[in-house]
């Protein structure tokens, strides 16, 4: 892509004023941010951008998917986007870990449910093949057996990493939903 990269600054977690930051994205006329970090920030952030005008386009990674970010943010969250996993918990296969999930006042929704859920998934199926809980066991099982979890088969390569996990860009609304973005 032929993006032009304007400036790279850091924050400090925790921090709740952004105004020299907006200040300088507002001089600079900069019209889009990707912010590394997770929601209590870029939550505070979008609140004072949007408080004095400031029209950039935000985007965060799933630490920013929490739909605490909108009890923050207020309105100024709506078509923030956010990278995440796939929406597993709209899949109807899954409905009975959702109706689960609800009923003991837990969010199906974050970004970190249902790839927890496939990891212990995971762990445990390879528990169960092995009859071993020696590490080294467990992982040259799951690399060469993989295993099937509420995500779908997963299965990792010889350096330990998954293959073919789905990511996606997902548009953030002020009620803490998300959709797919267009």
């Amino acid at each position: 892509a032929n993006a032009n990269v304007v400036f790279f600054d850091g924050i400090t977690a925790g921090e709740k004023d952004f105004s020299a930051l907006i200040a300088r994205l507002k001089k600079e006329n900069i019209d889009f941010v990707y912010y590394g970090g997770y929601y209590p920030e870029m939550g505070q952030m979008l609140r004072q951008a949007r408080s004095v005008g400031l029209k950039t386009q935000f985007m965060g990674p799933e630490g920013v998917g929490n739909a605490s970010l909108s009890n923050i943010a207020g309105d100024a969250a709506e078509g923030m986007l956010v990278t995440m996993p796939k929406r597993y918990d709209q899949d109807p296969t899954n409905q009975g870990i959702v109706d689960a999930l609800k009923a003991d006042k837990k969010d199906p929704s974050g970004p970190y449910v249902w790839i927890t859920y496939a990891a212990v998934q995971s762990l445990a199926t390879a528990l169960e093949r092995t009859g071993s809980d020696e590490p080294l066991a467990l992982v040259k099982d799951l690399e060469a057996n993989g295993a099937n979890t509420v995500i779908g088969p997963l299965n990792w390569d010889e350096k330990g990493d998954l293959k073919g996990f789905d990511f996606g860009v997902f548009q953030w609304h002020a009620d803490g939903s998300s959709t797919a973005a267009k």
